[in-house]
């Protein structure tokens, strides 16, 4: 018998309006009033960038919702512009580590309107808030919506670019592995290693009671993401502090291209909407990342790479976050040719491409949290830009690849790129917001076997 979302499998979403009706009735599921948690066993509290892609699949059936989505993130945010990674709306003891471990309600006092972790995401939301009036039915909604929403994520984007890089030169560092939304990625290892984690106080994780631990952080991990918040949390969070005292300072490339695509896509809601005087500070942000960049190409490799600050070299690995200056935009043509080429590489060994780690490496894991495993989010950005630059052919194969993946297994949290099997959480609101907004599109026929096969 052949398992369930392997190649030759029965699909479990034989029929493509099935599954888009079963991911309308996770988010419905997972809503929370006016925010989504990505899967309630696990998750149970409002995740940054999960909730600006997740607004793209309730734009599909509800736009008032959508709009809630991105405005209910912003209640978390940070009085000197940052927007926390995670926003604490209601008490939940199913997850570690919560606001009590944050300490970061006693920071901010009353100026604080909900407990929020202490660092931030990658920046999703001036693309996404883009993309919702672009696309809006409803237009006066949306401008008023956008209109509300300006303010608060241009002050996002000048705390990344003054407290993440005080340098000025767009090398925009990351100072917890969290930061960059690929938790536990072979980028982050030789990093991590300088993390001390003595004297940690005793702890219990919670993700181990519903998830495989063959799939989830080693304890190793864990204890240096603590240690990491432990040292934040005693210098208060103060940017200058904080960002002198990580032994974790890393430019993840995946940051530096999706912030320099938020940075365009904020240029264009400045115009939009009269904030001229706002545009010289956004064009020299933009002339940054473009500069930074260009730094992170490894031309060996044909592809780019996340950048230690702290010991002045590339990281060794290759992730799927090589490839997300596609969605950040402006790579050079042959640049592009070049990584293609590695895309095409690793299309032959795996079935559902991208994996998030190159399956060429010893170290790859098909099964492990970001060291292998497909994510649908990160190949919707991928696949994204892929098209903007012209290669429309690998953007539908990355598509149908994640449609593929749905069909066969489910809405998880994340695939094996080898058999398409799910992993991680079920019922994950970010996997059915993708095909709602985006795979669904590119899914192959309906029924029967032959089509499975």
């Amino acid at each position: 018998m052949v398992e369930a979302g392997t190649p030759g499998a029965s699909w479990r979403f034989s029929d493509a309006e099935d599954c888009t009706k079963e991911a309308q009735r996770i988010l419905r599921q997972n809503d929370r009033g006016g925010y989504t948690v990505p899967t309630p066993n696990i998750y149970p509290f409002q995740w940054n960038w999960d909730s600006c892609l997740v607004a793209l699949g309730w734009a599909t059936f509800d736009e008032t919702r959508a709009w809630q989505e991105i405005e209910s993130l912003f209640i978390g945010q940070w009085p000197d512009g940052m927007v926390p990674h995670i926003v604490f709306h209601r008490d939940d003891p199913g997850y570690f580590p919560g606001p009590d471990i944050w300490g970061t309600a006693s920071l901010w006092g009353d100026r604080l309107a909900v407990p929020t972790s202490g660092i931030s995401d990658p920046p999703l939301a001036a693309t996404i808030t883009l993309k919702l009036w672009r696309s809006a039915r409803d237009q006066q909604q949306a401008k008023a919506a956008v209109e509300r929403l300006y303010p608060k994520i241009a002050a996002w984007h000048r705390w990344f670019h003054t407290a993440r890089d005080p340098a000025q030169d767009g090398m925009v560092a990351i100072l917890h592995p969290w930061e960059s939304g690929r938790d536990n990625s072979q980028d982050w290892d030789a990093a991590l290693s300088r993390v001390p984690t003595d004297d940690l106080p005793p702890f219990q994780r919670r993700d181990l009671d519903r998830v495989d631990a063959a799939q989830r952080p080693r304890k190793e991990q864990y204890e240096r993401y603590l240690s990491l918040i432990l040292t934040f949390r005693g210098k208060g969070y103060e940017p200058k502090a904080i960002y002198e005292a990580s032994p974790f300072r890393m430019v993840d490339i995946g940051t530096v291209a999706i912030l320099l695509r938020a940075d365009r896509n904020l240029r264009v809601l400045a115009e939009t909407l009269g904030y001229r005087e706002d545009l010289v500070e956004i064009d020299r942000w933009i002339a940054r990342g473009e500069s930074a960049l260009d730094r992170l190409w490894d031309e060996t490799a044909g592809v780019f790479r996340s950048y230690d600050l702290i010991s002045g070299s590339f990281t060794d690995a290759i992730t799927s976050a090589s490839f997300l200056p596609f969605y950040g935009g402006g790579v050079k043509p042959e640049r592009c040719t070049r990584m293609v080429e590695v895309l095409e590489r690793w299309g032959t060994q795996s079935s559902y491409p991208v994996p998030s780690f190159d399956p060429g490496d010893q170290r790859f894991d098909s099964l492990r949290y970001w060291r292998g495993p497909t994510w649908a989010i990160v190949n919707h950005m991928i696949a994204e830009g892929l098209t903007g630059c012209g290669h429309e052919g690998w953007a539908a194969r990355i598509a149908g690849a994640t449609a593929r993946a749905i069909r066969q297994s489910g809405f998880w949290e994340y695939f094996d790129p080898i058999t398409g099997r799910g992993l991680g959480g079920d019922d994950f609101t970010w996997t059915a917001a993708m095909w709602l907004a985006w795979a669904k599109d590119f899914s192959p026929p309906n029924d029967s076997s032959e089509d499975a096969a």
